[in-house]
């Protein structure tokens, strides 16, 4: 059959399918190479930098990363599920508020919502200001909790994360029938004993995939630590990099705690294996408890207040903090920041959505074993923290600079310079490593709902697979592959530490901004950029909660 000169004409030439294979795994091979690096110094010698953080930090790294993990375990999982269970299993007023209300804190970055509380909370805040007018007090005649401490950064990080445990075990509550449910009061069980000996033991499956996601955050967080003095891996490997300049030693920290990351990854994995038991073939929605009195206002009370403290509270602060600087920080140098920031987000977002576009379609197209363990391997890179991810990026892309230099400088003369490292090149590469988890499930997710049949229509029709996917599935897709843009748009926009490791010099984004002028105690003076990131992290947010809006009980799955 003859090609019209439409078909001809594909815009988006892929390669033949008898070189997909090879081609998805030399990109797999690239985006692993960081990872690769890192586990590398697992058998280098040890030097004398490593002997000394050894002797002097290394203890506390480990204990402090683990005291962290465990309070924001705990805090996520309390106000995570218990908001869960409210909204799903009961009514009262304001439930369909705080359904989707409860997601707000997600979008704003552990490290803002850090400066944030401190800038309340410290010696000259409005708080502890307020209590010496109202009491008399002055210095050293009360007790006022230290923010900065390790509690305090579990509490900031526990308030931004727990709607990963909260959206995950939701879905799974309301993935439960009345029919498993009514077993239980058929044996007498009261409203209590039926949420914690069925409800919870059936979505433990999410309520763990949840909870490691909120903990692999809080392992890869870098900005509240640091900003809170407290000494944990990431901060430890900023400093050991960029401190006391040992590449070699700052990748054996990485490594330590690749090894922390990966352990939550295989529980992670682990739990949804596990998440199919708790399905059920006759689906009836559970009916809705009604509350009133005393327990509706507990109820109400229970869902606001983590409503309050993660989003409402900091965001007016940030919105009071920059109307009263808007004069001095909005200037020339803040649209230059904007500027940056957007095209590093919007290249990188794009970056990542061809990438996962060429991997999702090859596993379509080559739906094997080895394929599919390349696109797994592919989106491990958002468990890797981005300070792990600067050293593992910035190491083999300084030997290559390096190589190229001296051997140009041998046969020409001619000194290249830096291509690689010190570039955007380096940071885009590394935002893509580090997001493309993002858009590759967010695509599957897409692709999965087109049926195989329109590939076999298309192709007896003479078309190619590259002209299948722009004539047939990019159209269809286009709301999912406007979704996977938006989600990795906004987190490389929150995304400090690689940033702030991998920037070329004299550039700056709207995060590292906040950064610095935090880090010089100018927290009203931050609170501009800070507010920006905010203001566009709540995009992908509002997205879920239509999302959730929409969604009826049993039609949400957890995998």
């Amino acid at each position: 059959m003859q090609l019209t000169k439409r078909q001809q004409a594909s815009t988006f030439n892929l390669p033949r399918p008898d070189w997909w294979r090879g081609s998805v795994f030399l990109v797999t091979l690239i985006l692993a190479l960081p990872v690769l690096v890192i586990f590398s110094f697992i058998f280098t010698p040890s030097g004398e930098v490593w002997q000394h953080l050894a002797d002097t930090v290394l203890a506390d790294y480990v204990s402090n990363s683990l005291l962290l993990v465990f309070g924001v375990a705990i805090g996520t999982l309390l106000i995570g599920v218990s908001s869960a269970w409210v909204v799903t299993a009961t009514s009262f007023p304001g439930r369909k508020l705080f359904e989707w209300a409860l997601l707000l804190p997600m979008a704003i970055p552990a490290y803002i919502i850090a400066y944030t509380y401190t800038g309340m909370l410290d010696f000259a805040g409005p708080v502890q200001t307020a209590l010496r007018e109202w009491y008399g007090w002055g210095y050293g005649d009360y007790w006022f909790p230290d923010i900065r401490s390790l509690w305090g950064a579990a509490l900031m990080l526990t308030l931004v994360l727990y709607p990963y445990v909260y959206l995950l075990a939701r879905a799974a509550f309301l993935e439960q029938s009345v029919c498993i449910l009514d077993v239980g009061r058929s044996m007498g069980m009261g409203p209590w004993a039926v949420l914690f000996k069925i409800a919870l033991p059936l979505a433990r499956p999410a309520i763990i995939t949840g909870l490691s996601l909120a903990l692999m955050e809080t392992l890869a967080d870098f900005g509240t630590v640091q900003y809170f003095g407290v000494d944990t891996f990431t901060t430890g490997i900023f400093r050991t990099w960029l401190g006391l300049g040992d590449s070699a030693a700052a990748a054996q920290l990485s490594a330590m705690l690749l090894v922390f990351v990966f352990t939550l990854v295989i529980i992670e994995r682990w739990s949804r294996r596990q998440a199919q038991y708790f399905s059920s073939r006759t689906f009836k929605p559970m009916p809705r408890i009604k509350l009133t009195g005393m327990r509706a206002t507990f109820a109400f009370i229970t869902c606001f207040l983590p409503l309050l403290f993660g989003f409402l509270l900091p965001a007016g602060q940030l919105l009071s903090w920059s109307i009263d600087t808007a004069g001095e920080m909005i200037d020339s140098s803040f649209f230059s920041l904007i500027i940056n920031s957007l095209l590093l987000a919007g290249s990188a977002a794009i970056i990542a959505l061809v990438i996962a576009l060429f991997m999702t379609y090859g596993k379509r197209m080559r739906g094997n074993k080895a394929i599919s363990t390349a696109v797994r391997i592919s989106a491990m890179g958002y468990a890797v923290p981005g300070t792990v991810l600067a050293v593992g990026v910035m190491i083999p892309f300084a030997w290559l600079d390096n190589t190229l230099d001296s051997w140009m400088r041998d046969q020409f003369g001619y000194s290249t310079g830096l291509l690689l490292s010190g570039t955007i090149i380096a940071l885009l590469f590394a935002y893509t490593v580090r997001f493309l988890s993002v858009s590759l499930q967010t695509v599957e997710a897409g692709l999965g709902k087109i049926r195989h049949s329109m590939d076999d229509a298309g192709r007896s029709l003479g078309y190619t697979p590259g002209q299948v996917l722009t004539y047939i599935h990019l159209p269809i897709m286009r709301s999912t592959l406007l979704t996977a843009v938006l989600m990795v748009f906004v987190d490389v926009l929150k995304e400090l530490p690689a940033t702030l490791m991998l920037r070329p010099f004299n550039f700056n984004t709207l995060a590292v901004r906040a950064y610095e002028l935090a880090g010089d105690e100018r927290l009203a003076d931050a609170s501009s950029a800070a507010l920006a990131i905010v203001l566009v992290g709540i995009i992908p947010v509002i997205m879920l909660s239509r999302a959730i809006a929409r969604a009826k009980p049993g039609e949400e799955h957890v995998t």
